[in-house]
């Protein structure tokens, strides 16, 4: 067991393996991570995963947008080409306000989707990564470092006491489609 680098813990229930996630806790285990088919409710706080920043990221984009939207408007129609059209003043802000706010949610829309693709290294021509390849159809994967915890018979223990179809013990952090 020299060479291996993750134990994965494969369940067919999702209460049996948030089970699982609080003995393994209450021994002092550390959880790599978990891979399910589907959302489960409360499991980013039991793993102490931290609040997304997408939010911020989110204001950021769409500040961005906004400031490049209102001079585009300010460059073309003020200082670039003013024109008078029915004797409005060039400077008109009320007539800034829809292609502001539409320019605001495109870039805010593009930003956060090339934002997502980035912080999930979704790349285009990227092989998918993933621990066990039933984990996307009906398994619930708890994976534990192995090299962290090195009592790999307690861990199978627990594991298997908590409802556990399958223990198994894994030499790469990814499995291959090929």
């Amino acid at each position: 067991m020299g060479n291996t680098k993750y134990i994965l813990g494969s369940f067919a229930d999702p209460d049996d393996m948030m089970h699982g996630i609080d003995k393994l806790q209450k021994n002092n285990v550390s959880i790599y991570d978990c891979f399910t088919p589907m959302p489960i409710h409360g499991i980013e706080a039991k793993l102490g995963v931290k609040p997304s920043r997408l939010p911020i990221a989110a204001f950021c984009f769409g500040a961005l947008g906004t400031l490049l939207g209102f001079s585009l408007l300010y460059y073309t129609m003020v200082h670039d080409w003013p024109m008078n059209i029915g004797g409005k003043p060039s400077f008109a802000i009320p007539n800034f306000v829809p292609v502001t706010f539409e320019v605001t949610i495109l870039i805010c829309a593009l930003g956060m989707v090339a934002t997502f693709f980035y912080r999930n290294h979704l790349f285009p021509g990227r092989t998918p990564r993933v621990m066990d390849l039933r984990a996307t159809d009906d398994r619930f994967i708890i994976a534990i470092d192995a090299h962290e915890n090195t009592d790999h018979a307690l861990i199978d223990t627990i594991l298997k006491e908590t409802g556990a179809v399958e223990v198994k013990y894994n030499d790469r952090k990814y499995v291959s489609y090929e």
